[in-house]
C-alpha cells in the first residue's frame, strides 16, 4: 500500500509539471536577407530545452511555466537572446519574428526584449528591404492592429491601391483589365469570370499571413501583368488556438429602412445566394419550335407554355433591411512529434454570410451620338434613362485548410466554397431623341428584373521540400478551379407612351421603339486548372549568396456560354394599356387561349444553331529561368527570361451564319490566337547604405483578351440597353472601308520602374517611386459608329498608350 501512495504522489507531481508547461512559438529571419532561416537552434538559455527553426523558420516547443530568457544561435550569425518571454500554464507564447545579424558585425551577441517584437511587421519589412522585387503588402500583424475585417479592407491601406466596389483591386490606378490577383501563388478565377481581379472581400482576415503587391514583374510571375499582382496567402499553421464568432451592421440613412426601395418576389434559397427554381427556363423554352399559333400547336399547349414563366413583371417598392455580416472562423496547430521531432498539423477553417443592400434614387444612362445633320459636328443626346433601382447581394464562403509539416517539408490542402446571389429591380424613364442619327424619338416607362448567381469551388495543393544541405529548394502547388455564373429570367418591360391631338396619353408595346417584353436567360460555367513548379538553387559568387531559379506553370482553362431570349408577342387586340402598369400584362385574360386566339403568347428571339452560345478553351504554358547575383557588396542584380505560349480556341459563330448566310461566320474548334512571348526582365538593386535601396527595373509583359472578346456573341445590358459585341465580328463603314477586320490581339507592354527607399527601426520606412508603363495595341471598349440605331460597344486595338505615375509611401511610428 505505501508504495501504491508513493507512486500515486510520483505520478501526480509528474502530471502536475507537465500541466505547468506552455508553449513558445515564432520565426527566424536573416536581418540581411529577409528570408527565414532553417536550422536554427532555439532554447531556454542555460537549459537543453528548445527546438530548431524549420523549413519556414518557425520553431515551436514545451518550457515551464515562467519568464525566460529564449536564445538563438545559427552558424556565422550573431547569438541572439530575447529576454522576458513569459510563458503561462497551457497557453501558447507568440515570440513574433526574430531577426538574425551576420557575425561579420562587430558584435557578439545581440540582446532584445521580449516587448520589442511581439507586435511589428519586422518580417514583412525585413522581405520589403531585401527582395529583389518592388513590393509593398500587409503583414497579419498590421491587420489585427488595424482591426481589418477583410482583405478588401487590408488592400485598401497598401501604397498604389485602390478597391473598386468594396471588392476588386485596381494597382496603380490600371482597370481590372491590367490588376491581377492569386492565392497562394496561383491563378483562380473569381466570382465575376469576366475580372482578372478575385472578389477580395470573401477572405477573412484572421485567416490571412499577409497580402503582398508585386509592382515589377519577375520571371517566376504569370506573363499576363502590367499594373500589378497581389498575391493573398493564407495561413497554414495559426499561432495558437483560436474560434472566433463575430458580426456586424451597417446603417445608411439613404439605403437602410428606405420605403421606396425596389425589389421583386424571391425565391425560397435567395438567402443562401442561389435560386430554387422559380426563375428557371420553363420546360420545352429550348426547344427548336416553340408552341405558337399558325405552328401547328394546340391552343392548349400554348397557354401552358405561356403560364410556365412567371407573370410579374414590375418591380415592388419595400422597406429595406441593414447591412449585417457574420463569421466563424476556427484555427489550430498541433504537434504530432515528440520533442526530437518537429511533425506537425494545422488546421484552419471560416464560415462567413453577408448580405448587402443598396438603393439608386438618381440612376442615369446616357447615349450621345451625332446629329441627323451631317454639318453639325456637336453630339446630342440620343437616349436618355433616369430612374431608380435597388439592388441585395448576399455572399456565403466557406474554406477549410489542413497542412502538415516535418523540419524540411510541408504540404497543404485547402478548399474553398463561395456562393453569390444578387437580385436587382429598376424603374426607368426612357426619352429618345429623333434628331440623333438612325432613332425614331419616343417616350417610355421600363421595369427592369434581375438575378444573377455566381459560384465558385476551388481547391489547392501545394508543398514545399528543401533538401537537407538547404541548397535546393522546391516549391510546387496545383488548383483546379469551377466557377459558375447564370442570370435566370432577367426581365424587361418598357411601355412606349404616345400623346394624342388632345393631350390624352396612351400605352403600348412598340418593338420599333422601347421594344416587347423580354425575358432572357444566362449561363456560364468556367473550368480552370492552373499548376506551377519552382526550383532554387543557392550558391556562392565571390562569397556572396547567390540563387538560380527556375520553374514551369501551366494553366487551361474552358468556358462554356449561353444566351437564350424570348418576347412576348403582342397582338393589337391586346396592346393598348391604361398605364405602364406590367403585372396587368401576364393577366389570365390576356394570354391566348381557346377563348381568347388574340391574346399574348412567346416567341423565341434564338436562332439555330445559336450565335449568342460558345465554347472557348486556352492553354497557357511557362517556362522560365532567372538569376539572382550579387556582382559586388552594394550591387545585386536580377536578370530573368519567361516564355509562355499562349493558344486559345473557339467554337461560334456569327448572326448571319446563324439564319441561313454560307458566307457568315462559323467557327468549330479554331484556331483565334497563337502566341509565343519573350518576356525578359532585369532588376538592379543598389544598396545606397545598409538602410537605403535605389531600385531600377525593365521588363515586357503581355495583357490578353478574355473569352467573350475573341468571339461572336452580342451580349445587352438589360440595365443601360448597351449591347457587347465581341471582337471577331469585322465591320465596314457606309463607304465601304473596314474600320475593323476582327482581328483582335493582345497588348504587349514595357514596363520601367524606379524607387528609392530608406527604412528605419520599428518598422519606419519612406520610399518614393516613379513607374512608366507603354502600350502596344492597347485593348479598349470601341462606339460601333455604324451602328446607330443602338448602343453597340466592341473590344479594339486603338494603336498605342501610355501611363506614368509616381508613388510615395511613409510609416512613422509615433510611440
Amino acid at each position: 500500500m505505501f508504495r501504491l501512495l508513493t507512486l500515486f504522489a510520483g505520478l501526480s507531481i509528474s502530471l502536475g509539471t507537465v500541466a505547468q508547461n506552455g508553449t513558445i512559438r515564432g520565426q527566424v529571419f536573416d536581418a540581411s536577407t529577409g528570408e527565414t532561416l532553417i536550422g536554427v537552434t532555439v532554447i531556454i538559455k542555460g537549459t537543453t530545452t528548445g527546438s530548431f527553426t524549420d523549413l519556414d523558420g518557425k520553431f515551436s516547443f514545451k518550457a515551464p511555466a515562467g519568464v525566460h530568457e529564449i536564445q538563438c544561435s545559427y552558424v556565422s550569425f550573431l547569438t541572439q537572446t530575447v529576454t522576458g518571454v513569459e510563458v503561462k500554464p497551457d497557453e501558447v507564447t507568440v515570440m513574433g519574428s526574430i531577426t538574425m545579424q551576420t557575425a561579420s558585425q562587430e558584435l557578439q551577441e545581440v540582446v532584445v526584449k521580449a516587448e520589442v517584437i511581439k507586435n511589428n511587421e519586422t518580417a514583412l519589412i525585413a522581405m520589403k528591404r531585401n527582395s529583389v522585387s518592388m513590393i509593398d503588402g500587409i503583414s497579419a500583424q498590421k491587420m489585427a492592429l488595424t482591426g481589418d475585417g477583410n482583405a478588401a479592407e487590408a488592400a485598401k491601406r497598401v501604397t498604389g491601391i485602390s478597391i473598386e466596389g468594396g471588392k476588386y483591386i485596381y494597382v496603380r490606378g490600371l482597370g481590372d483589365r491590367y490588376s491581377k490577383t492569386t492565392l497562394n501563388g496561383l491563378e483562380i478565377p473569381g466570382l465575376d469570370p469576366d475580372r482578372n481581379s478575385l472578389q477580395l472581400d470573401i477572405f477573412p482576415s484572421n485567416l490571412i499571413n499577409n497580402l503582398t503587391v508585386s509592382k515589377n514583374f519577375m520571371a517566376e510571375l504569370p506573363g499576363d501583368f502590367a499594373g500589378g499582382l497581389m498575391n493573398i496567402e493564407t495561413k497554414d499553421f495559426p499561432e495558437r488556438k483560436s474560434l472566433k464568432v463575430s458580426g456586424g451592421l451597417s446603417f445608411n440613412p439613404d439605403m437602410h429602412f428606405n420605403s421606396d426601395y425596389l425589389t421583386y418576389e424571391s425565391s425560397a434559397t435567395d438567402f443562401l445566394g442561389l435560386d430554387d427554381g422559380m426563375r428557371a427556363l420553363p420546360r420545352g423554352a429550348d426547344n427548336a419550335t416553340l408552341p405558337i399559333p399558325f405552328g401547328g400547336a394546340t391552343d392548349e399547349s400554348i397557354n401552358r407554355f405561356v403560364n410556365g414563366f412567371d407573370p410579374t413583371l414590375a418591380a415592388q417598392r419595400e422597406s429595406s433591411l441593414l447591412d449585417y455580416s457574420l463569421s466563424v472562423d476556427y484555427g489550430n496547430q498541433i504537434d504530432l512529434g515528440s520533442e526530437d521531432d518537429n511533425r506537425k498539423l494545422g488546421v484552419i477553417a471560416s464560415l462567413s454570410y453577408s448580405s448587402d443592400y443598396r438603393y439608386y434614387d438618381e440612376l442615369i444612362y446616357g447615349e450621345y451620338q451625332r446629329a441627323s445633320d451631317s454639318s453639325d459636328k456637336e453630339l446630342i443626346q440620343a437616349n436618355l434613362q433616369t430612374g431608380e433601382m435597388g439592388e441585395q447581394s448576399v455572399l456565403l464562403g466557406a474554406i477549410a485548410g489542413l497542412a502538415y509539416k516535418t523540419d524540411l517539408s510541408k504540404v497543404r490542402l485547402t478548399v474553398m466554397r463561395l456562393q453569390s446571389g444578387t437580385t436587382r429591380a429598376a424603374k426607368f424613364r426612357i426619352e429618345n431623341d429623333d434628331q440623333a442619327v438612325g432613332q425614331s424619338g419616343y417616350l417610355a416607362f421600363s421595369d427592369n428584373l434581375e438575378y444573377n448567381e455566381r459560384s465558385l469551388t476551388n481547391l489547392f495543393l501545394g508543398g514545399r521540400h528543401v533538401l537537407k544541405d538547404s541548397k535546393w529548394d522546391l516549391d510546387w502547388g496545383i488548383s483546379p478551379t469551377l466557377s459558375v455564373s447564370e442570370d435566370p429570367d432577367i426581365r424587361k418591360t418598357a411601355f412606349s407612351a404616345f400623346t394624342n391631338s388632345l393631350g390624352e396619353v396612351t400605352y403600348d408595346f412598340n418593338a420599333g421603339q422601347a421594344g416587347l417584353p423580354s425575358r432572357i436567360w444566362r449561363s456560364l460555367d468556367e473550368t480552370n486548372i492552373a499548376s506551377r513548379a519552382d526550383l532554387t538553387y543557392s550558391y556562392k559568387y565571390k562569397g556572396r549568396a547567390s540563387k538560380l531559379k527556375f520553374g514551369l506553370a501551366n494553366i487551361y482553362k474552358v468556358r462554356n456560354y449561353e444566351i437564350l431570349q424570348f418576347d412576348l408577342a403582342i397582338p393589337n387586340a391586346v396592346n393598348v394599356w391604361e398605364g405602364p402598369n406590367p403585372d396587368f400584362v401576364l393577366q389570365p385574360d390576356n394570354i391566348y387561349s381557346a377563348d381568347n386566339p388574340f391574346g399574348i403568347f412567346v416567341r423565341s428571339g434564338n436562332e439555330t444553331p445559336n450565335p449568342n452560345e460558345y465554347n472557348s478553351d486556352v492553354m497557357n504554358s511557362g517556362i522560365y529561368v532567372s538569376n539572382q547575383m550579387n556582382l559586388s557588396r552594394r550591387l545585386n542584380t536580377v536578370v530573368g527570361l519567361r516564355v509562355e505560349r499562349y493558344y486559345q480556341r473557339h467554337t461560334g459563330r456569327d448572326i448571319a451564319f446563324a439564319t441561313g448566310d454560307l458566307e457568315g461566320n462559323n467557327l468549330v474548334d479554331a484556331e483565334v490566337l497563337n502566341t509565343i512571348n519573350l518576356m525578359p526582365s532585369v532588376n538592379l538593386i543598389y544598396a545606397l547604405t545598409n538602410e537605403q535601396n535605389l531600385r531600377l527595373a525593365y521588363s515586357r509583359t503581355v495583357a490578353r483578351p478574355s473569352f467573350k472578346e475573341l468571339s461572336f456573341a452580342q451580349i445587352i445590358d438589360p440595365i443601360s440597353n448597351r449591347i457587347f459585341n465581341g471582337g471577331l465580328f469585322p465591320y465596314v463603314d457606309g463607304e465601304g472601308n473596314v474600320s475593323w477586320d476582327g482581328n483582335l490581339t493582345e497588348t504587349k507592354v514595357d514596363n520601367m520602374d524606379l524607387r528609392w527607399e530608406a527604412f528605419q527601426d520599428r518598422g519606419q520606412m519612406f520610399s518614393i517611386s516613379g513607374f512608366y508603363k507603354r502600350f502596344q495595341d492597347p485593348i479598349e471598349l470601341v462606339r460601333i459608329p455604324e451602328q446607330q440605331t443602338s448602343a453597340e460597344f466592341q473590344p479594339r486595338n486603338v494603336g498605342d498608350g501610355e501611363v506614368y505615375g509616381v508613388e510615395i509611401e511613409a510609416r512613422k511610428e509615433l510611440g
